[in-house]
């Protein structure tokens, strides 16, 4: 799994690629959500059109990225989840735990809800 990062709509965008499986790819998301906090940057919309695959490590990691943000006072979204990834949502009940959007420009303009 590869990830980037742009600011659009006053939110971070970070768009995933690839398999998302976890392990050392976890620790550089963490790394990258805690310079985000050092930077003020705590609206996150993480974009998901590109996962191929996404085992429980790879949910565990949102889910750690998740904790973070709410932690540091932001949110983490997410946005264009493919047909499988959003019915591996569904069945860990993790859709309820996220909030989720067909687009990145729906869930950064939630922020300004």
């Amino acid at each position: 799994m590869s990830f980037n990062t742009s600011e659009r709509y006053n939110s971070v965008v970070i768009e995933f690629k690839g398999n998302v499986m976890g392990g050392p790819d976890a620790v550089s998301l963490n790394e990258k959500l805690h310079e985000l906090i050092d930077a003020g940057k705590t609206n996150i919309v993480v974009d998901l059109g590109k996962v191929k695959f996404m085992n429980s490590s790879g949910l565990g990691m949102l889910i750690g990225g998740l904790t973070t943000m709410r932690k540091a006072g932001g949110d983490l979204r997410i946005a264009n989840a493919t047909d499988k990834i959003e019915s591996l949502l569904v069945v860990t009940k993790l859709i309820t735990v996220f909030k989720h959007y067909k687009s990145v420009k729906e869930a950064a303009e939630s922020y300004q809800d």
